[in-house]
């Protein structure tokens, strides 16, 4: 039977000790903030003013009204004009260019006759998944100028015409992917690396024993000590999506009820998991660095948030199904970005109820075995 007299007077407690280390206070409200704005501002995936060298031997018309093509773009900056082939490789090994175009002195005389003109891209592919974009922008715009000369001067209609159109994240803005996945990064260090540390904390201050002869059960106890640091990471959530969209511009489509309701059980499992932690090494030490490995590392590289789940062994592909974040980020992306109801996302609604129940069961449990 809980009391609500004990819980809220343990609440207090906590919040009272907690509002005294300056440290945790820091890394409750001032870390995330940083951790947003350097997120949103210096993380991007969309590959723009692309550093472009030209050598251009042909100097005509039809060369001249290529490169317009990749510069009317928007993708490509050209930096260099380029007099001979020499000048290529310093231009990419002094990283001063991406890439650079070739031009050869036949390329006009081989279109006006009716044959295949060639041009060459060179890129530099330190970068293997910037190079392999860049490539991709610079055929499909080589495509699109080679079916323009194809049908210049006859007039007939192209067999074939695209009309693409981008759902859910139309301006293809890596913003709109990232305030999501951050604020699943902050939960986890609100919610389960300071919690890691809280009870760790009685340990090594040696209240523990005196605690224990309190009239006071395991579940009264991890649920007062868990309550000041639910309200901060809600706090913390909150705080995000006005900054995401102040900003950066990033609104939410979905409920924001939802949201709420996501969120606070996903945080629930971080605080469930930080407990669970500072209970069974009793280091406060110990206890932060196990927290970070089974938290917030997972939740930035394992959750689909940084790198794709697809691209990753088979192996990792089954560890990010225990990721907490793996099933939040799928809801906040669901309701930032595809505006969906409870029908679509209640699979992982469910996922993260059952991790709730597991982590606060186990952390109630270990408690128990600790004599209170």
């Amino acid at each position: 039977m809980i009391n609500p007299g004990r819980l809220m007077a343990m609440a207090r407690k906590e919040a009272i000790q907690l509002r005294r280390d300056t440290r945790s206070l820091i890394l409750a409200f001032l870390l995330p903030v940083i951790l947003l704005i350097i997120f949103g501002y210096a993380i991007s995936w969309d590959v723009r003013n692309i550093k472009t060298a030209v050598l251009d031997q042909d100097q005509s018309a039809q060369s001249r009204e290529l490169l317009e093509a990749f510069r009317s773009s928007g993708y490509f900056t050209f930096q260099r004009q380029l007099r001979s082939a020499s000048e290529i490789a310093p231009s990419l090994d002094g990283v001063s260019v991406q890439l650079v175009l070739v031009i050869p002195p036949d390329f006009s005389s081989h279109l006006n006759a009716g044959q295949p003109a060639e041009l060459q891209a060179i890129v530099d592919g330190s970068d293997a998944n910037t190079a392999t974009i860049i490539l991709n922008y610079a055929r499909a715009i080589v495509q699109t100028y080679s079916l323009k000369v194809q049908f210049q001067g006859r007039q007939v209609t192209p067999p074939l015409r695209a009309e693409t159109r981008v759902w859910f994240n139309e301006e293809l803005e890596s913003r709109n992917f990232i305030v999501p996945g951050i604020i699943a990064v902050i939960i986890m260090i609100v919610g389960a690396m300071l919690t890691s540390l809280v009870i760790a904390r009685e340990y090594e201050n040696g209240t523990m024993e005196t605690i224990r002869s309190l009239p006071i059960n395991a579940v009264e106890f991890l649920t007062g000590k868990a309550i000041p640091y639910f309200l901060i990471a809600m706090t913390d959530v909150l705080v995000a999506l006005a900054m995401g969209q102040l900003l950066f511009g990033v609104v939410m489509k979905g409920s924001f009820w939802l949201m709420v309701l996501a969120s606070s059980l996903y945080l629930s499992v971080a605080l469930g998991l930080g407990l669970f932690i500072s209970i069974a090494t009793k280091s406060q030490l110990v206890a932060n660095q196990i927290a970070l490995l089974v938290s917030y590392l997972p939740a930035l590289l394992l959750s689909n948030f940084v790198f794709p789940v697809e691209n990753m062994p088979r192996m990792l592909q089954f560890v990010t199904r225990i990721v907490p974040a793996t099933y939040y980020i799928d809801i906040m992306n669901g309701l930032f970005l595809r505006n969906v109801g409870m029908s679509y996302i209640w699979p992982s609604f469910l996922v993260l109820l059952v991790m709730f129940l597991v982590s606060a069961a186990s952390a109630v449990v270990k408690m128990r075995k600790e004599g209170l």
